[in-house]
This record gives structure tokens, C-alpha cells and sequence, in this order.
């Protein structure tokens, strides 16, 4: 009799655990319609894509054909360093001189190591399948936090991308490297901790420094939290980061290191241009196009800091209220959308630089001439442009088209984060 009362006792929870299951499944299948556009199932829908994610991912690993592009002369770069050579004019590999900064040589050698030497390519292949998975993780707590995409976007974003699958798994570019370091930093940035934020920001850079394109975003928002004072510490975080990184390569040949991994002036081979392949060749080498193109970029993002970004009266502790999550990944999404739309040059693998960004470019500001369809459209044909390959006259004009729609909407469309819900929590 007892062991009985034992038993019902033991199968008591499971059967109400059961029950509770039941109820919540049901419950999805009849908001099955909401489920696919109501912000706030996010996390669901963002753990059942990351359960495909693994599939899709391990799939492709053994599927399909890694193709060597840029890791063997990564690899070769950072064994300069282990043999003891800090003086970055003599550091390259079998594609050129080593020019990305110091964080990139020592995560490149920690995978250096993992992958005995750089030899074991499926180890490698693993490694970015997790940061992947990273990569997803940090870009939908982001989305979860800002509340304004609906789900049923994420699996474009997720399982239907060929060329991001491509660049993280089977290219193994440095590029996914210093972008999951800019998503942790931006989650920081959510969540209040904007020193560890900034820390992560200029480790970010230090891998790569596209990811400077955000810089006047966060500058814009550091300014606006702390104003100029507050904002040195921080600014000084991201200057100190980058000297200690450098450190050794500063003290054999500062001039060498300053000039090879944050050459601004780089030229960049037509034959990989995806942005700019309706150009003559001439016209696109040609300095006064490089600068008519940064004169362009500081302009927009001027007007955009004095009358997108900013409001006249708004206050500086309304990025304390819960709207302030919105305002943070609009200005720094849009910060670097003006600067990838004026760039010299965009290459394949700098796709990532700014794909999972584009759902919350075209949806955070809602615009009524912009519909879910032309949304997906516009989606569709950026997905397209970074397929195709080589690049061509129509593929490139397609790529500008889309991005001149996204700008337009983020210059016309309402302010994601307006006055009226500063008050109302329930807005967000």
C-alpha cells in the first residue's frame, strides 16, 4: 500500500508537468498565426530556429565543399608572429601583407593552435559553426530586447542565407570573428554595462575595423547618456584596449603597425567589387570618387545625428526608460548602414558586416508604403546581389536600389523610439 502511494506521488509531477505541456502546445497551435508575427514570441521562434540551425550547419560542413580562400595566409600571418616576428611590414601570407590589427593575430592563433597549425580543417569548420550558433544566440536577444520584428522574419535570417552559411563555415573568414564580438558588445550596451560594452567594442576592432563603422553611433549615444566628460572614460577604454593589444608591435615598429592594420586608405581590386561593377574601372580607383564617397557618408550621418537620432527637448535620462533599447540598436544599425551604403568597395564576405541588421532596418520603422511583401522583396534582392558571381552591372544597381529603399524609410519613416511610448511600458 504504501509503495502505491510512492508510486502516485512520484507520477504526480510528471503527470502535471505533462498536463502543463499539453496545455502550452495547444495553446501555440492556436496562436499559431501570432506566433509568426507578435514580437513577443521571439525566443520561441528564435530557439526552434537554432535547433534547425545545428542541422542545416553540420549539414553543410559535410556536404558541402570547404573552398581555401583566406585562412591558409591567416594562418601563415600569425606563425610569423609565434617564430618571433612583432614588425608587421614583415608579416604576410600567401594573399599579402597582414592588415588587420592585433586582436585578429591573437584569436588567429589560439585557432592556430586548436587546429594543429591550421592543418585540420573540419576542426576549423567547427569552431565557426559554434560561433555561428554564437553569432544567432547574441543577434536574437537583441531583437527580443527591442520587441519590434516580427518572427516569422528570423528564418530568412537564419536557414535561408546561402552566402552566410558560406562565409562562416566554409570560407572561415575573419570577418564573423570581429562581428560576434559587436553583438556581445551591443547586448552589453542593452543592458547598461557600457564599460564592459566599449571594452568589447574596441576588441571588436581590434579583430577588424569595419566594425569602426558603428563608432558614430556609439559615439552619438555616449555623448547623449554621459555627455563629454562622462564619455571620456569611456573613449579612453577603447583607446587603452587598442595600445595594450598593440603593445608589442608598437615597441618593434609603431609606424609599420599603425599604417598596415588601420590603413584607411587601402585600394580595394575591382574584379571583387559586389557594389560598384556598373562603374568604369578608372572611375572606381579614382581618389575623388573614394572622397566625394566619404564626403557623402559624413553628411548623411549628420543629418541623421541632428534630425533622425536626436529630438529637440528630448531628455538625457530617457535613455534610462525602456524605449532606450530601441534608440541604441537604431543609431548603431544605422550607423553602420550609411557607412557600407558609401563604401569604396563591398567583397563578398563583407556581407556579414551588416546582414543581420537588415530585418530590424526594415521593420523597426514602420512605413505604410512599405509593406511585409516589399519588405521581403527588398530582402530577396539583397540576398540575390550577394549571390551572385561574379558580381555584374544589374546585381550591383539591385544592391544600391535596396539600400537606397532602406535609407529612405529610416530618413521618412517614424522614429522607432517617439516621445509617446518614453511613458508606457506596455508599448514596449
Amino acid at each position: 500500500m504504501a509503495a502505491g502511494t510512492r508510486k502516485r506521488s512520484r507520477a504526480g509531477p510528471a503527470a502535471r508537468a505533462a498536463g502543463l505541456c499539453g496545455q502550452w502546445l495547444r495553446r501555440v497551435w492556436q496562436e499559431r498565426r501570432l506566433l509568426l508575427l507578435e514580437p513577443r514570441y521571439t525566443l520561441l521562434v528564435a530557439a526552434c530556429l537554432c535547433l534547425a540551425e545545428v542541422g542545416i550547419t553540420f549539414w553543410v560542413i559535410h556536404r558541402v565543399a570547404y573552398t581555401e580562400i583566406d585562412w591558409k595566409a591567416y594562418m601563415a600571418e600569425v606563425e610569423g608572429v609565434i617564430n618571433g616576428t612583432y614588425d608587421y611590414t614583415q608579416l604576410q601570407g600567401d594573399t599579402g601583407p597582414l592588415v588587420y590589427p592585433a586582436g585578429f593575430v591573437y584569436i588567429f592563433m589560439g585557432l592556430y593552435y586548436a587546429t594543429g597549425q591550421g592543418t585540420d580543417i573540419r576542426m576549423a569548420q567547427h569552431i565557426f559553426a559554434v560561433l555561428y550558433l554564437t553569432t544567432l544566440l547574441l543577434v536574437f536577444l537583441i531583437y527580443h530586447q527591442t520587441c519590434k520584428v516580427p518572427p516569422f522574419v528570423f528564418f530568412f535570417m537564419c536557414c535561408a542565407s546561402y552566402r552566410v552559411h558560406s562565409i562562416f563555415v566554409l570560407r572561415l573568414f575573419n570577418d564573423p570573428v570581429a562581428m560576434v564580438l559587436l553583438f556581445l558588445s551591443i547586448n552589453l550596451l542593452l543592458a547598461q554595462r557600457w564599460g564592459w560594452g566599449c571594452c568589447c567594442f574596441s576588441l571588436a576592432v581590434s579583430v577588424k575595423m569595419n566594425v569602426l563603422l558603428f563608432a558614430p553611433g556609439l559615439l552619438f549615444l555616449l555623448l547623449t547618456r554621459f555627455g563629454l566628460r562622462g564619455a571620456l572614460p569611456k573613449l579612453g577604454i577603447c583607446a587603452v584596449l587598442q595600445v595594450v593589444l598593440g603593445l608589442p608591435f608598437l615597441l618593434e615598429n609603431p609606424v609599420g603597425y599603425l599604417s598596415r592594420s588601420f590603413d584607411l586608405g587601402r585600394q580595394f581590386l575591382f574584379r571583387w567589387t559586389v557594389n560598384w561593377r556598373f562603374l568604369p574601372e578608372a572611375l572606381f580607383l579614382h581618389r575623388a570618387f573614394h572622397l566625394a564617397l566619404l564626403a557623402t557618408h559624413l553628411t548623411l550621418l549628420l543629418l541623421f545625428v541632428l534630425c533622425r537620432w536626436h529630438r529637440t527637448g528630448e531628455s538625457i535620462l530617457s535613455l534610462l526608460k525602456d524605449p532606450s533599447k530601441r534608440k541604441i540598436v537604431s543609431t548603431l544599425f544605422t550607423s553602420n548602414f550609411i557607412g557600407i551604403c558609401f563604401s569604396r568597395s563591398l567583397h563578398y564576405q563583407f556581407y556579414v558586416w551588416y546582414f543581420h541588421t537588415l530585418p530590424y532596418l526594415l521593420w523597426a520603422t514602420p512605413a505604410r508604403w512599405l509593406t511585409h511583401l516589399l519588405r521581403l522583396l527588398v530582402l530577396g534582392l539583397i540576398e540575390l546581389s550577394w549571390n551572385t558571381y561574379p558580381s555584374t552591372s544589374c546585381s550591383s544597381a539591385a544592391l544600391h536600389v535596396c539600400h537606397a529603399v532602406i535609407l529612405l524609410q529610416l530618413w521618412l519613416g517614424p522614429q522607432p523610439f517617439p516621445k509617446t511610448i518614453q511613458h508606457s511600458k506596455k508599448a514596449h
